[in-house]
């Protein structure tokens, strides 16, 4: 058997033994990519239901991990990291589907109480959500980190934002800025 035979042969079965080993380490994707990332990024964490998009900006791993583990890591890279801060986008949808249709969706809100805190996240219309995630990805860089959720309407949508200059001071510039 040529030896390229062999070690391809190799990599299949070693494959079927272990299909996690040829998963990306979507923690170290989250590492690299995070200082790269900048204002207009996105990271979103996804339910077992969204789907691999198009895209080319769109970067989508399958995690392996349950949603709150995945968003606390998340969150908590994006907080220390200077360069950005997120902007939390949450499915308006999320608050009208009942424990009766989707069991474990009360314990999932509670969660997400607790993570978020005092963040506020913005609470949009999932259509209007995807429909501002497509128009960011014709320019800027998506990682998408799909779960093993299994409730609708669960996805987080993190928009970065500059972690060293407001709103209020753009404005301010803006307002001093000479205009042509």
């Amino acid at each position: 058997m040529p030896k390229s035979l062999f070690i391809a042969a190799i990599c299949v079965f070693s494959f079927f033994l272990s299909p996690g080993a040829f998963c990306k380490d979507w923690e170290q994707v989250l590492e690299e990519r995070l200082p790269e990332y900048g204002h207009r990024n996105w990271i979103i964490i996804a339910d077992a239901a969204y789907p691999k998009q198009s895209a080319p900006g769109i970067e989508t791993i399958y995690t392996g991990a349950g949603q709150v583990e995945v968003l606390e890591k998340v969150l908590k890279a994006v907080d220390t990291a200077k360069h950005v801060r997120p902007m939390v986008m949450l499915d308006a949808e999320l608050d009208s589907v009942s424990e009766k249709n989707a069991g474990g969706v009360d314990a999932y809100r509670n969660e997400l109480r607790r993570i978020f805190g005092e963040r506020a996240p913005k609470v949009m219309a999932h259509d209007d959500i995807i429909r501002k995630l497509d128009d960011g990805a014709k320019m800027f860089s998506i990682l998408l980190l799909k779960t093993d959720m299994t409730i609708p309407y669960t996805s987080v949508f993190i928009e970065l934002d500059c972690g060293y200059w407001s709103a209020a001071k753009e404005q301010e510039l803006r307002k001093n800025f000479p205009t042509p």
